[in-house]
């Protein structure tokens, strides 16, 4: 991957120049998963009265189903900017002197290797065989990128048309599926039966772990080796998330080709920013009139406007402030956690553990305690997060970038 000024030094011509933006937004995206190694939550329960200590331990974790955090908005803004930088991509490629069919395969090759990674990096440990599951970022990708590539190569009406087509059909497809029984079990999927979270009416298509998604699941995931039979995902997690998935990447390709045409820079802002209020406005209109739910963890098409409505807005502020205002040395620190986001995901998937259990036997088991045991996990995540940006930072500078 070269930077925006290798690139042109190279002669690549400005629509094929990857913005400085694109990789700040991904390295925002990348340091808010790897930020998961500070346990903000642990600090937060030692504070149950404190607004801002209760306002982080929301936006640094998950909801529990319907809404939306900080954090929710993760895997939403990763997904984006693999549409976002796919227009880039095609033209490098073209003006490289690919054909469709080669860059086809590749395409079906790079969804291969995203999915079979994502299966290994869930199967690590002392596991008898693969983890055949289907819902974590990678594999969710790899099983839409594919679509995505043949969408990104027509016309911006034909990838609206192709965006509805998958939201409407989606959303159809769970309506039109029958709701669990009156009588129905939910301690058999993992589901309290008192649980705060169930819908009634019609929203009730979209409870976890009855609905179409797990039924689906029940039959696919059964085909692969377990220790045991599948019933249910204990987050309520669902391999054909995928498809809405490809919407939110859809829009990302959008925005990419927006981004990537002659328009003004004042022009690419306003879409962006059009674009954003809309889709929040509907995402929210939705759910609001009970039509589709916004529901993360089963990434439902109200999610994906919801979520992409905040990707388009954020995106654009990315751009306003590291392409047109100018402030890339600000943008510097994640501009190197962009450039390698593979790399980041793997090496926290493998050696969180063994970095911060190395710090403490280099430094000593007292120094995470320096301001009290409640800030021990924090002191010690941000020293592996420092560690995590070095490592970046030395292959940034070696010009080690992972691609797939």
């Amino acid at each position: 991957m070269a930077t925006p000024e290798s690139a042109s030094a190279a002669g690549q011509t400005s629509s094929t120049i990857r913005l400085g933006s694109i990789d700040a937004y991904r390295g925002f995206v990348m340091f808010l998963m790897m930020a998961e190694v500070l346990q903000v939550g642990r600090a937060a329960r030692a504070f149950p009265q404190s607004t801002f200590w209760q306002f982080l331990a929301h936006q640094t974790d998950h909801v529990d189903w319907s809404g939306c955090s900080l954090h929710d908005l993760i895997q939403a803004g990763f997904s984006f900017l693999v549409g976002v930088a796919l227009p880039y991509s095609i033209a490098s490629r073209r003006a490289k002197g690919q054909t469709t069919w080669a860059m086809t395969g590749h395409a079906f090759w790079r969804s291969l290797v995203l999915i079979f990674l994502g299966i290994f990096l869930r199967s690590a440990g002392n596991r008898p065989h693969l983890n055949f599951t289907f819902e974590d970022t990678l594999t969710q990708i790899g099983l839409g990128y594919t679509f995505l590539f043949l969408i990104g190569l027509r016309p911006a009406r034909f990838q609206w048309g192709a965006l509805g087509v998958i939201l409407v059909g989606y959303w159809a497809a769970w309506a039109l599926y029958p709701l669990p029984a009156p009588d129905f079990d939910y301690s058999k999927v993992g589901v309290p039966p008192d649980w705060a979270h169930h819908a009634s009416g019609f929203a009730a298509h979209w409870n976890k772990n009855s609905n179409l998604g797990v039924a689906f699941d029940q039959w696919f995931l059964n085909l692969f080796p377990r220790q045991k039979v599948f019933t249910a995902n204990g987050g309520g997690y669902l391999t054909l998330s995928f498809i809405p998935t490809l919407g939110t990447m859809i829009l990302g390709l959008i925005a990419g080709g927006w981004l990537r045409s002659g328009l003004l820079a004042k022009e690419k802002l306003q879409r962006l920013a059009i674009a954003g209020a809309a889709c929040l406005a509907l995402g929210l209109a939705l759910h609001w009139l009970g039509v589709c739910p916004i529901v993360k963890r089963i990434w439902t098409p109200s999610w994906t406007l919801f979520s992409g409505g905040w990707c388009f807005l954020i995106m654009g502020g990315f751009y306003a402030l590291v392409d047109v205002w100018g402030f890339r040395r600000c943008a510097f620190p994640l501009v190197v956690i962009g450039m390698n986001s593979i790399a980041i995901y793997c090496l926290v998937h493998w050696i969180e553990g063994f970095i911060i259990n190395s710090l403490k036997t280099c430094f000593g088991h007292g120094w995470p305690k320096m301001f009290g045991e409640t800030f021990e996990p924090m002191m010690t995540g941000a020293a592996a997060l420092l560690v995590f940006w070095l490592i970046l930072y030395w292959m940034y500078r070696r010009k080690l970038f992972l691609r797939i």
